[in-house]
């Protein structure tokens, strides 16, 4: 994968998040992520970079939407 498709990845999972959040009314933990220091707009850093804060933000969002599926929910009104 190109760096500048990595990227685009990247700032995509980054929309993925701030959706996420916003509908379930959490923040996603990404303490690993945000200590990287790699967000989509910083272009100045390496591919390496990039693709190791993907694979961050992509492990924090399935964990947090694997954890919040496991809850149990309300039951809706009939």
């Amino acid at each position: 994968m190109k760096k500048q498709e990595l990227i685009h990845l990247h700032s995509l999972l980054a929309q993925v998040q701030h959706h996420y959040e916003a509908e379930a009314d959490s923040e996603v933990e990404h303490d690993r992520y945000a200590d990287l220091g790699v967000k989509p707009t910083s272009i100045h850093k390496s591919k390496t970079d990039h693709k190791e804060a993907v694979f961050a933000l992509a492990t924090e969002l399935t964990t947090e939407m694997a954890e919040a599926t496991d809850e149990p929910r309300p039951m809706a009104a009939d």
